[in-house]
This record gives structure tokens, sequence and C-alpha cells, in this order.
């Protein structure tokens, strides 16, 4: 009797054991998983201050080219129009679908276009060019594109880690249990592979 008494205890300490294991795992998993996200949230706000920086300086730029010469009408305004469009674009670092970043990304990819073809034109005018203050909003746009590029790949390098995460097994189950999702991540454009080819005709 006492033998079967000591074996059942035995057993149900052992069940217990690994019931007990098992909510522990999920609990670390969990855990695990939520920072995880928050470094992703944390990443995503970096890209996001760092585009915000650009569209800031780009209305000091306008003005600046203004007041320095009778320019293009055509090419300061599709600058407005892009930074208005993308300042229009919020992104909720918690929903970072696939669909939300392609949107913000065409919104971005049309401001830098549109910054392109500005700084061509204003190859037609040295003197614009030679100016201070231009020359320091240049030198503050090609700093910020830089460090758009820097937060960019820890942006998707943070993603890559997490989305591992939520999709190996074991823990791909726990990230079921409680909602955890793939976040989406920044791509290389179509064709990035190859240098690109700028006309300087218009």
């Amino acid at each position: 009797m006492a033998t079967k008494l000591s074996k059942g205890l035995i057993a149900g300490l052992v069940i217990g054991g690994l019931i007990l294991f098992g909510i522990v795992w999920m609990i670390s998993v969990r855990n695990s998983l939520v920072t995880n996200e928050e470094q992703v949230e944390q990443a995503w706000s970096q890209v996001e201050n760092v585009y915000q920086r650009r569209l800031d300086l780009i209305p000091n730029l306008v003005k600046t080219v203004q007041g320095a010469a009778e320019f293009e009408k055509g090419t300061l305004e599709s600058v407005i129009e892009a930074r208005s469009k993308a300042s229009s674009i919020q992104m909720d670092p918690t929903n970072l679908t696939e669909e939300n970043l392609a949107a913000f990304e065409q919104a971005q990819s049309q401001v830098s276009s549109a910054l392109n073809r500005l700084m061509v034109v204003v190859e037609r005018y040295p003197e614009l060019k030679a100016t201070q203050n231009f020359s320091e909003l240049q030198a503050q746009l090609e700093g910020t594109e830089n460090r758009i590029a820097v937060e960019r790949k820890k942006f998707t390098e943070t993603v890559k880690a997490y989305n591992v995460k939520v999709r190996r097994f074991p823990a791909n189950i726990v990230a079921s249990l409680f909602g955890f999702e793939k976040k989406a991540y920044f791509k290389a454009a179509e064709g990035a592979e190859k240098a690109p080819e700028v006309d300087f005709e218009f």
C-alpha cells in the first residue's frame, strides 16, 4: 500500500514538475518575444526620426532656393507635394504589415526622387550652390540620407531576428498562442544591385 502511494506521489510530482517547467518555459519565451517586439518598435522609431529630419529640412531648402534664383517652379512644387504626401502617412509600429510599409516606402521614395531632381537642377545655378546656407542644407541632407540607410539596415536586421523567433519551433507555438505575428521589413528595390543612371537632360 505504501509502495503504491509512494509511486503515485512520485508520478504526481513528476507530472507537476513537468507542468511547472512548461509554464516557466512558456513565460520565458513570451517575455523574450515581448523584448524582441519592443526592439523592433524602437528600431522603427529611429527610422521615423531620420526620415522626419529629412522632411524638416525641406522647407528651409525650398525657401533658400526660391530666394536665391528664379527657380523652376515645377521642380519646387514636386518637392513640396512629395513632402506633404510623406508627412501624411503615419505608421503604427505595432502594425508593420507589408502593405503599410510599402505605402510608407513609396511616399519616401517620391521625396527622394523629387530631391534628386532638385539637386540636378541646382547644377544650373552656380551662384546658388555657392551660398553658405544652401551648402549647409545640402550637407545636412547628405548626412541625413546616410543616417536613413544606417537606420533602415538596423531595423531590417531587428525585424529579421524577431521574425525568425516567431517562426522557429517550439517558440512559434507560444507566438501563436499570444498573437505575435511576423512583421514587414525594408527590402532592396528591384534593380538595386545595378548602379543608377542619372540623366541631366530634361
